[in-house]
C-alpha cells in the first residue's frame, strides 16, 4: 500500500476504528499492538501517523524532528535509526510505504 504523508496522518491513533501507523525511512509499520505507546496520551504518540525517522535517529521528540529528512545526520545517528528500524521490523508488520 502507498501512502502520501497526508494519508498516513489519518492513522495517528485518534480514530479508534483505524490502525496506528508509524513510518521509518518511508516504510510504514502497523504499531497498533503498541497502542499504549503510540496511541493518544502515549509516550510516542507524536510519531503516530508520521515518518518519525529523524526524531528516532536523534533520540528526541521535538516536533520539528518528527519527519522523514535524514539531511545532516551523523553516522552515529544513522546507526541509531538503523537500530530502531531493526526493532520495528522484528515487532511490527510492514503495511506499505510513504510516497511523495
Amino acid at each position: 500500500m502507498e501512502f502520501s504523508p497526508r494519508q498516513l496522518n489519518q492513522y495517528n491513533g485518534t480514530d479508534p476504528s483505524k490502525p496506528i501507523y508509524v513510518a521509518i525511512k518511508g516504510r510504514v509499520f502497523d504499531v497498533s499492538t503498541g497502542k499504549s505507546f503510540y496511541g493518544p496520551g502515549g509516550a510516542y504518540a507524536m510519531f503516530a501517523g508520521k515518518d518519525a525517522s529523524r526524531a528516532l535517529a536523534k533520540m528526541n521528540k521535538n516536533e520539528e524532528d518528527v519527519c522523514a529528512s535524514l539531511d545532516g545526520l551523523s553516522e552515529k545517528e544513522i546507526g541509531v535509526l538503523q537500530d530502531w528500524e531493526n526493532k520495528f521490523q522484528a515487532k511490527y508488520p510492514i503495511v506499505g510505504r510513504v510516497v511523495s
